[in-house]
């Protein structure tokens, strides 16, 4: 057994209005300029739906994720590393800005400079790409407004899976919000899809990064990650993804999308998980079995041989006691009400989804019932195929029975609560016949309803001492390592003549001329940069202050620009 620890997130979908806070908080912290106008690091998608870019589910076409081969083992959907050669200049398998949707802004100065007239001005949509005139058709926030629409079933990737009467009436049956952001996969076939090595997963919390400076813009990441959460950026020519925020939660404040939630569905914790038997349950053969493979990764944080296993691996004390408050390891184990999205394309996703009980209730209140109570809400889930087929789809791989079990745990909650909170004594018979005690519902009842802002984002701040190795990208990946799907060693394309120069900060000459600049300053190579974290503080870093040329010259003459060893102060240049 091997632990190691990874950040994950639970998202409660039934509180989600749909009011796209999280998405335009995320824009604005993270894409917010230029050559990413298209990009939403966090979108929120209406179910029935295509999904954002559209249709990304059908992987028939854009390749995403693992498969099982002939021998048992995965291999990435899109082909062995030799076809991924034979079109790396071209990438044929990837969404085009058709299906992302082509961004816009408005002719704002028409209307703060047109003159008095008898009509109101109109200001015209153009293209942020083209600068054209364009007519606005979807983006990435846009079925809320098609939900229920005939128009999508011919294309939604998961209506085709279902039963032709789910076809059929799903317009009278219900929608709901499904808010996505990167999955930071515990298996991440975008990962394993990069010629250079560029994207990998930190070892000390899992959080899935890119490497800006390895980064070559195959664009291979692109068609491996089945949820489309990778974006090229067309100015600078590289990927970008989700961050998770990684600076805020070093810090052990959580993302942005969940500080600004309004309907505070989200929750952020560690889990701790056997990284030795990660290719083993991601190999399950059957799919609809991937959901308990994964869980039973999630280690108990309380065992004693856990503690002992994760201290030997070098997790330290307050890091193992987050992961025994984390409200992920509760919703996933304890309670086990939280399923992962798409469980069939055996990445191992870390973002977790509670499924929604309200169209169940809407259902039964329209009918005249008492929506809550504990046996109109069992008889309705058990009757309501419709919903729980859909659902299952989305995080079962199809399995409806888990699905079922979930809705059921979340009805007893409702139902038990509610005799509670009327003064009634509490039925215990709610509780055993989902499996659970009425303390436990209870407590539940807390996570999910009343829960407080630390208990919801438990949080571990980084450690000081670890700070050069998160600096430094040359510490390898999580997933290199015999026979895993790691990066491990130079490959022929990008990053062939040895290994990483460390990066710390911006030379003289590079931050110059970005001040200087009247653009956005191409992408800095390792040779513009500055590594302090090696510097024993003896003379200066080549390039860290101007040539000696530039200075100004002493009384005594020539200045030696404050860089020899007894002069550590730096003459100001020339005006």
């Amino acid at each position: 057994m091997r632990v190691m620890a990874q950040m994950g997130m639970v998202m409660n979908l039934d509180k989600c209005i749909g009011c796209h806070t999280c998405s335009v908080t995320c824009k604005q912290a993270w894409t917010n300029r230029t050559g990413v106008e298209y990009v939403w690091f966090n979108n929120v998608e209406t179910r029935p739906g295509q999904g954002y870019p559209r249709t990304y589910e059908d992987q028939e076409k854009w390749k995403g994720g693992w498969e099982l081969g002939r021998n048992g083992r995965l291999k990435l959907r899109t082909g062995s590393r030799l076809k991924r050669l034979m079109t790396i200049f071209s990438n044929p398998v990837q969404p085009s800005i058709n299906e992302y949707y082509e961004p816009w802004t408005y002719d704002y100065e028409t209307l703060t400079n047109a003159p008095l007239q008898e009509h109101t001005p109109v200001a015209q949509p153009r293209s942020l790409l083209s600068d054209k005139p364009m007519k606005v058709e979807w983006s990435a926030n846009w079925d809320d407004n098609l939900g229920g629409a005939p128009e999508l079933l011919e294309n939604d990737p998961v209506l085709k899976k279902i039963s032709a009467e789910v076809k059929e009436k799903f317009e009278q049956t219900y929608m709901f919000y499904l808010p996505r952001i990167c999955e930071h996969c515990i298996n991440p076939s975008c990962a394993a899809s990069c010629p250079s090595g560029a994207i990998y997963k930190r070892a000390e919390d899992g959080i899935v990064l890119v490497d800006q400076d390895r980064c070559r813009g195959w664009r291979m990441c692109v068609t491996g990650c089945p949820y489309k959460k990778i974006y090229f950026n067309h100015r600078t020519g590289k990927a970008e993804k989700c961050t998770f925020c990684y600076p805020r939660v070093e810090v052990g404040i959580p993302t942005v999308c969940s500080e600004t939630c309004v309907g505070r569905l989200r929750y952020i914790g560690i889990v701790l998980y056997d990284a030795d038997r990660v290719l083993e349950a991601a190999a399950t053969p059957d799919p609809q079995d991937l959901y308990e493979a994964q869980r039973s990764l999630v280690l108990d944080p309380n065992d004693p041989e856990v503690i002992a296993a994760a201290r030997r691996d070098g997790i330290s004390e307050d890091w193992i006691e987050a992961a025994q408050r984390s409200p992920i390891y509760a919703l996933i184990h304890t309670y086990g009400v939280a399923l992962p999205l798409h469980p069939e394309y055996r990445t191992m996703p870390m973002v977790w989804y509670i499924p929604p009980l309200s169209p169940v209730v809407d259902a039964l209140t329209e009918t005249g019932h008492d929506g809550e109570a504990a046996g109109n809400l069992f008889g309705a889930i058990e009757s309501l195929r419709i919903p729980v087929e859909y659902l299952a789809e989305l995080f079962t791989a199809g399995d409806t029975q888990r699905v079922d079990g979930v809705l059921r745990r979340l009805a007893a909650m409702r139902s038990y609560m509610r005799d509670l909170n009327l003064g009634r004594e509490a039925d215990e018979s709610i509780a055993t016949a989902v499996g659970m005690t009425g303390q436990g519902i209870e407590d539940m009842h807390r996570l999910l309803a009343v829960a407080k802002y630390d208990e919801r984002y438990v949080i571990p701040t980084a450690h000081s001492e670890q700070g050069p190795g998160q600096e430094e990208l040359d510490t390898g990946c999580s997933l290199d390592y015999d026979d895993g799907p790691g990066m491990g060693g130079w490959g022929p394309f990008g990053e062939s003549s040895g290994g990483v120069t460390p990066i710390a900060v911006e030379n003289f000459h590079m931050l110059a001329g970005r001040q200087r600049s009247d653009t956005a300053a191409a992408p800095a190579t390792k040779e513009q940069r500055v590594n302090l974290l090696n510097w024993d503080g003896k003379g200066a870093p080549e390039g860290l202050f101007p040539p000696r040329d530039d200075l100004t010259a002493g009384p005594d003459g020539p200045d030696d620009g404050g860089v020899g060893p007894d002069s550590p102060a730096v003459v100001e240049p020339k005006p």
